[in-house]
């Protein structure tokens, strides 16, 4: 299971988009949830919008792939269940994520473009 430590110097992250992504809240995570960033390198910084997947055998939440090259998500989630959408914009060495399961999400705005697959799969998240 991943963990995170609680007690650490706060560090404001705010490019101002998220509350421009999260359009309405409606349901989350309920107390959060300490993502796994291990095999998760691609970026420094997990925006707010950013789809949150968990691993079918651990039960873990972990940020879904992106592809470097594209910069798109990585479509594969083979033992992977989509969750829902991080609410807030995160540093991946402090994996602390208040995650979004019901509402609503500015798929224009969101860090990657948001699939087809993506929107099917939470279907508790309108897109819009």
């Amino acid at each position: 299971m991943a963990t995170a430590t609680l007690s650490n110097t706060p560090t404001l992250i705010d490019d101002g988009k998220d509350s421009v992504i999260i359009i309405r809240d409606l349901g989350d995570v309920p107390g959060g949830a300490a993502l796994d960033v291990t095999n998760f390198s691609a970026v420094d910084v997990i925006q707010a919008g950013h789809v949150i997947v968990k691993d079918d055998s651990s039960g873990v939440l972990e940020p879904l792939q992106i592809d470097s090259d594209t910069g798109t998500y990585v479509v594969d989630t083979t033992g992977k269940t989509y969750v829902g959408v991080l609410k807030k914009t995160i540093l991946r060495a402090k994996p602390m994520a208040a995650v979004l399961t019901i509402g609503q999400v500015n798929k224009t705005a969101s860090p990657y473009a948001v699939t087809a697959a993506i929107i099917a799969a939470l279907p508790r998240i309108e897109f819009v």
